[in-house]
């Protein structure tokens, strides 16, 4: 475990203090794969306590932490062992297994104060056993009967290639979610391509396969840090601004691992530090947006020409700084662009900037994907499958990591907007071009992996 001297932590709270820089999230990963069992009140009762050994004590820990060093903590997640792998021994009553096991995760985790849990998981990106097949189908009941639990699905991997029947029934879910809950269920949905198994973030996170059985992951957040950086920078060509955000990138993951660091000594070794995820990640809320970075760079407005070689300039300098500054550096680690946390985003899509088509080009050279785009509730499943397919594939072809988080909103036209709350923001509803992909994706079957993904 590296040191972090006095000299940072005088410098982390400047940045603090006058550039809002504050940690995301503070996730817990726990492994619960020791309760799979063919009985489910036993896998149910230990996931609890598995959930209740821990918890409390990592809420008050980070709660002490956060004013021992007068750094704002956002969220204090926590993310579990992949859930379909627990559901395979129940066969018939795999579906209903798996919403014991959400309700379980979601009553645990009011009852010990985390804000959200990942974990309600499949690997599906080759193929789908009868474990993720279940869990896929109550993904819409576990989301319109919970209020923390997560859910994602990765449904592509550069190795493997793309699994378009998989794509296929998250699509369904994503339709049947949004009836149950209005569209606001699937903003605790995403489709992964590449997932990392470390990632802090919601609703992607899950304790992935390899860990050991716990740890912490951090996830910083400084739009406000690099606002004020470039600001400065009106001068300076673009090498230079760069290197300005990669110096800032490298004290802001300082904090993260310096946090995490002290959450896990508190702990008393119970858990390991895990990673840092590096990524700028915006809030609905003045001073930390991402696309007004991207404006203070040059662009008059974002979605303007430029937009895309902008973020490729600001992810890559966060990256570089960022892997210096953290021991290891995990999750997405890049540029978030979610349609509804971002303020500026919000505002370019009601003047008609920004549109699904031009937010996936730009995904190819940020981190999340599609990330909270409305959409007009009728909208078919087929199409949702499509667009799911072409982001994923930019994950697949490109390999990155990238998510797809649709919210289909009953009762809504383009140009509507709908208030989700919290961090979650508001959102413009997006139009979709009516043109049918139905034949396209109900082919079904496998798309092969690249042919740079064979390595060996």
């Amino acid at each position: 475990m590296s040191k972090i001297g006095i000299e940072e932590v005088l410098e982390t709270i400047e940045i603090i203090s006058e550039q809002k820089l504050n940690i995301r999230s503070v996730t817990l990963g726990i492994n619960v794969l020791g309760c799979a069992s063919n009985n489910i009140r036993e896998t149910t009762e230990c996931i609890k306590s598995k959930v209740l050994a821990y918890a409390p004590n990592f809420i008050n820990i980070t709660s002490y932490i956060e004013k021992k060093f007068s750094v704002p903590i956002i969220n204090k997640r926590l993310t579990v062992s992949p859930i379909a792998l627990l559901l395979e021994p129940f066969s018939e009553k795999a579906e209903n297994a798996g919403l014991e096991i959400a309700l379980a995760l979601d009553s645990a985790s009011r009852e010990s104060g985390i804000d959200l849990v990942g974990g309600y998981t499949a690997l599906v990106a080759r193929g789908i056993s009868k474990g993720s097949e279940a869990l896929i189908k109550s993904i819409p009941k576990a989301l319109s009967a919970t209020t923390h639990v997560c859910s994602s699905l990765e449904v592509g991997k550069t190795t493997v290639g793309m699994n378009v029947d998989a794509i296929n029934m998250a699509a369904k879910a994503v339709k049947e979610t949004s009836v149950l809950t209005g569209g606001i269920g699937n903003a605790r949905f995403v489709a992964l391509s590449n997932a990392p198994t470390d990632i802090p973030f919601m609703a992607a996170g899950f304790y992935g396969l390899g860990e050991g059985e716990a740890s912490i992951n951090v996830a910083i957040s400084g739009p406000g840090v690099i606002q004020s950086i470039i600001r400065r920078g009106n001068n300076l060509t673009i090498n230079e601004l760069a290197e300005e955000i990669k110096k800032a990138s490298f004290k802001i993951s300082r904090v993260g691992q310096l946090i995490g660091n002290e959450i896990t000594k508190a702990m008393g070794g119970k858990v390991k530090m895990g990673s840092v995820d590096l990524s700028l990640a915006p809030a609905p809320k003045e001073g930390e947006s991402i696309a007004e970075i991207i404006e203070n760079m040059g662009i008059e407005k974002i979605g303007g020409a430029g937009s895309i070689a902008a973020l490729a300039i600001l992810t890559d300098a966060i990256k570089k700084g960022g892997l210096m500054g953290a021991s290891i550096a995990g999750g997405y680690s890049g540029s978030f662009i979610p349609v509804s946390e971002d303020l500026e985003m919000i505002r370019a899509s009601r003047r008609g900037n920004i549109n699904i088509q031009l937010l996936e080009a730009m995904t190819s050279v940020c981190s999340t994907g599609l990330d909270m785009v409305a959409v007009p509730g009728d909208i078919s499943w087929q199409t949702l499958a499509a667009i799911m397919m072409d982001e994923i594939a930019i994950g697949v072809y490109t390999n990155k990591t990238t998510g797809v988080r649709l919210l289909p909103i009953p009762g809504t036209r383009p140009g509507d907007i709908v208030e989700l709350g919290g961090l979650f923001g508001k959102a413009v509803v997006m139009s979709v071009p009516n043109i049918s992909s139905a034949k396209f994706v109900q082919r079904g079957g496998n798309v092969p992996p690249p042919t740079f993904s064979h390595r060996n």
